[in-house]
């Protein structure tokens, strides 16, 4: 068994942006350790910039001259004398070639290691390896697909609607839904293309569409020492075109015994796989409660916040003590479910203009933290700006409560409180969507938001949240 390590890391890089270098930074302080910041020449007066202890400008705006410069970034760790790299989620989290970069540089990537995320980065080879781990996966495709022809072939058997999938994709990029055989050799053509385009790579896949589902993840971490460590699921349905609005930690429809289930599930896959350090499995959940794998993601994600509010266990802290070669500290049964929590994602944006990006100076900005249950994170203050070359991301907003109904109350106050000024937000479109009666009663599924913006639901609900807000004092 590996030997615990009796020191910590002294300077850690973070090769990340915005809210989450934010975090890590402080989390990182609260360790005493030294923060090192890499920055573009687009986010030279950013926050996570002012926060860190040394900070390095490493290229131009666009992401492919700083924020995924691997040679920038690992040339400034060990010019700074950092130990450790942590990646954040998107940019360089996910990316196999860096983290063994580091390793051959003798610098700590802070997550798994590089083959796992090789292997639960191409979407067919973690498909391939949770069915021989006894993980639930959606019927579909052996591996990826040669030919357009196969797929009809599949999709015959398997019945349609059907969903043609990247390989190597994420956050909703390279995927179509096909409802029928006629359309089917159009959309293979445009997935890989888009696929090649994205991550080139044009493998392709396909999976049976699971209608009216929940999409369900569980986040793992695992020590170097066995211990494996599953937490409490987060419902993450509420989503347009794949990519997440609201996200909340537990599920209204799930039980203790189903949770336990799917816990252990994922837990003998984490401790089969020797995977390390933190992850997440997500699933599809149907109306029957049948639970099925689509993927594994190697990094943080985006709502880890409300997993640490319902549990207590700070993750960033947790994946640093792991990356140091230190036990996590804590076993399955010290993990207590708390409450309910729920996260939603301030992005710069246009409801009314399919969500356009809107870009640009925050002039006035209030962000009403301060009570209990009450968490926001975010990279920004008033002056910041909003660049076009980034993530629309504003600020995640948390709140937690032992209820599920005064969680949801508590989150509308939180947007109503809240003020922003000099750039369209989504703010509006999220009390939109805490108002309706399927949210508040936890029985939507994916294709929730969608079906209310097709049935004009949004507009009357804008009435109604218009007419509250002008009998406010």
């Amino acid at each position: 068994m590996m030997k615990v390590s009796d020191e910590m890391f002294t300077k850690v890089l973070v090769a990340n942006r915005g809210e989450i270098a934010v975090q890590i930074i402080r989390a990182l302080h609260d360790m005493q350790i030294s923060a090192v910041a890499v920055y573009s020449q687009a986010d030279r007066e950013s926050l996570f910039v002012k926060l860190a202890d040394e900070a390095v400008c490493i290229g131009g705006p666009q992401p492919a001259d700083s924020y995924l410069n691997m040679t920038q970034i690992i040339s400034t760790a060990k010019l700074l004398g950092c130990q450790a790299i942590h990646p954040g989620y998107g940019f360089l989290s996910e990316n196999a070639t860096f983290a063994r970069l580091c390793q051959q540089c003798q610098i700590t990537f802070i997550g798994p290691n590089a083959d796992l995320i090789d292997l639960m980065g191409d979407k067919a080879h973690a498909r391939a390896a949770m069915q021989a781990n006894q993980v639930p996966v959606i019927p579909g495709s052996d591996g990826v697909l040669d030919s357009a022809d196969q797929a009809v072939q599949i999709a015959q058997k398997i019945g349609y609607p059907v969903l043609l999938k990247s390989a190597a994709g994420g956050g909703g990029k390279g995927i179509r839904e096909v409802q029928t055989a006629a359309e089917l050799p159009a959309a293979f053509e445009q997935v890989q293309q888009e696929a090649k385009l994205s991550y080139g790579d044009a493998a392709v896949y396909l999976e049976k569409c699971i209608g009216q589902a929940k999409h369900i993840e569980m986040q793992v971490i695992a020590d170097n020492f066995g211990e494996v460590v599953y937490l409490p699921e987060r419902d993450c349905s509420l989503q347009r075109h794949h990519q997440k609005v609201i996200e909340e930690s537990p599920c209204g429809m799930i039980d203790a015994k189903q949770r336990q289930w799917l816990g252990q599930t994922v837990a003998r896959a984490t401790r089969k796989l020797g995977y390390t350090n933190t992850g997440t499995f997500e699933f599809l959940m149907d109306q029957d409660h049948h639970f099925y794998f689509i993927e594994m993601n190697t990094r943080l994600q985006v709502e880890h916040t409300i997993t640490e509010a319902v549990t207590g266990i700070e993750l960033v802290k947790a994946q640093i003590r792991v990356a140091a070669n230190q036990p996590l500290g804590f076993t399955q049964a010290d993990v207590k479910l708390n409450g309910y929590a729920i996260e939603c994602r301030l992005n710069a944006e246009d409801p009314q203009h399919q969500f356009a990006p809107c870009p640009g100076k925050i002039t006035a900005l209030y962000l009403p933290a301060g009570s209990l249950g009450v968490r926001i994170d975010s990279g920004v203050i008033a002056g910041s700006v909003i660049s076009p070359y980034y993530d629309a991301m504003i600020a995640k907003l948390i709140v937690s409560s032992q209820q599920r109904t005064t969680a949801l109350a508590k989150m509308d106050r939180i947007l109503s409180e809240m003020q922003i000024e000099g750039i369209k937000t989504n703010r509006q479109f999220l009390r939109q969507l805490l108002t309706q009666r399927a949210v508040q009663a936890g029985m939507f599924t994916t294709t929730f938001i969608a079906e209310m913006r097709q049935k004009g639901d949004e507009a009357d609900v804008t009435s109604e949240v218009q007419n509250a807000q002008s009998e406010e004092p």
